[in-house]
């Protein structure tokens, strides 16, 4: 069962969200209804309730230790280098 909502906000946005919903085919009423939806719908938890955030904090940060100075950059060129066999070009 739907109920009436009256609302009060500026004229130049009002303006501005007719033609957004003109342009879209679509009510200003489904428009307020799908925003007030978003703005309720839970949201997406992990185990033991944490959230994403909490997740990546609590990962630890590095499973492999690499020696001070290495040097990502040259170790990906050599395996791509490998790989398409132009390791004679380094």
């Amino acid at each position: 069962m739907k109920k009436r909502l009256n609302i009060t906000i500026e004229e130049n946005l009002l303006d501005k969200i007719k033609a957004y919903a003109d342009q879209n085919k679509t009510s200003i009423s489904s428009l307020v209804e799908e925003h007030f939806e978003a703005l309720i719908k839970p949201k997406p938890k992990l185990k033991n309730g944490m959230s994403l955030v909490e997740y990546m904090k609590s990962l630890p940060k590095s499973k492999v230790d690499y020696p001070e100075g290495y040097d990502w950059k040259e170790e990906i060129y050599k395996e791509r280098a490998k790989k398409y066999g132009f390791e004679d070009l380094l």
